[in-house]
């Protein structure tokens, strides 16, 4: 969803989820920074590289990387699950931005969300397929 924030500029929406996390994802035009929950993408990944170049995967793709800042409102999950819902809502952004950035974006695979997700628990058993240790006597 494009709209205009108070100085006028564009502002691309998209959401992303993995697992238990969602990420509300808007691009901005700017200076490639990313801000996510009010604190600078390296200080909210905790300076791993893994989970910033995940996040920022899409737009180095289509070459945009220091053109768009990232504003996200992530919750829910751990690191790893929100980088990676980070990552489908930048895509998704890139989408509305531009309908043919969806080609490349889906060969890489940036557009598919992944669906697995934990396995409820059952009754009788100690976790969702642990069963209580079986004895004969």
């Amino acid at each position: 969803m494009q709209a205009t924030d108070q100085s006028g500029r564009a502002v691309y929406w998209g959401t992303g989820r993995r697992k238990s996390s969602v990420a509300r994802v808007r691009l901005v035009p700017g200076s490639g920074q990313m801000i996510i929950n009010g604190r600078p993408g390296e200080q909210y990944f905790q300076f791993n590289s893994n989970y910033i170049s995940a996040a920022k995967a899409p737009l180095e793709t289509l070459g945009l990387e220091n053109e768009y800042d990232i504003l996200v409102n992530a919750h829910g999950g751990g690191l790893t699950g929100q980088s990676d819902s980070v990552r489908l809502g930048v895509a998704r952004a890139l989408c509305e931005l531009d309908p043919d950035n969806r080609k490349p974006l889906k060969t890489e695979g940036y557009l598919t969300r992944d669906p697995r997700a934990t396995e409820r628990k059952k009754y009788g058993l100690h976790k969702a397929r642990k069963a209580p240790q079986y004895s004969k006597r």
